[in-house]
């Protein structure tokens, strides 16, 4: 969590969270009414194949940049209520855990933070960490929803789930085509653009990644029927969910 909160010291990281805000949040209110699943609260998020990108490329500026983008999207999309702060924590969360679980979730990065094209290695990795950033991020936000009385979380969870999965699947595309440029041409690699004090990996990072991954995978799959147990489990997920995200 440290790079997320010292990143504010860093000019050229604060222009990247506008950019990052500005282009998820056009996309959100481009999509908004085109394929709603639950009028007023998601619709199929298009958007959605920014944020792993720019978690990936950008860092924590990318994660500041999903979550204000979001609430940029849910204020001139006409859906701005109670239920965005929870959308800001979750989508924050969605540019958040990507580039903290790559190196700590699995060896599967070889302690590089890049994302490499011929290693497969690195495609595996990007799918995974995919779907728990997804999962956590549904948690987040469905337990709001759910509590809101807006939308049982039994359903709203999947559904995000499943939404920011499958859209997070389509950004590996982006990020492979982007990926060489934005790192080598253009030098605004996030570990590149921040000072080295700053990118360290805490030594609580790899139990912060697997509290994430087991509570984010309860949370989605101990959902799946409706009834006071599955919402206490809920909130205690999405509980080990934000605590876990602290530790990284």
């Amino acid at each position: 969590m440290k790079a997320a909160l010292r990143m504010w010291n860093n000019t050229r990281m604060i222009i990247l969270v506008a950019v990052c805000s500005a282009i998820y949040g056009a996309a959100l209110i481009a999509f908004k009414t085109a394929i709603p699943l639950i009028p007023g609260i998601t619709e199929v998020r298009v958007a959605n194949i920014f944020p792993m990108v720019f978690s990936l490329l950008f860092g924590p500026a990318g994660a500041w940049g999903s979550a204000i983008g979001n609430l940029i999207g849910d204020l001139f999309g006409g859906t701005l209520g109670p239920g965005s702060l929870a959308g800001f924590i979750g989508n924050f969360l969605l540019g958040y855990l990507p580039y903290t679980l790559w190196t700590t979730l699995l060896p599967l990065s070889g302690g590089s933070r890049e994302w490499i094209p011929g290693n497969w290695k690195s495609w595996s990795n990007y799918i995974l960490i995919a779907f728990i950033s997804s999962t956590a991020c549904a948690v987040v936000i469905s337990v709001a929803i759910d509590l809101l009385g807006i939308v049982p979380y039994a359903i709203l969870s999947k559904i995000i789930a499943l939404n920011n999965t499958f859209a997070g699947l389509i950004g590996l595309i982006l990020l492979a085509s982007v990926f060489g440029v934005t790192r080598h041409q253009l030098g605004l690699f996030w570990i590149d653009v921040m000072d080295e004090r700053d990118t360290c990996i805490p030594s609580t990072a790899r139990v912060g990644a697997w509290i994430v991954t087991v509570a984010s995978i309860i949370g989605l799959f101990g959902g799946m029927i409706s009834s006071p147990q599955s919402t206490t489990i809920a909130w205690i997920c999405a509980f080990a969910i934000v605590s876990g995200s602290l530790l990284l």
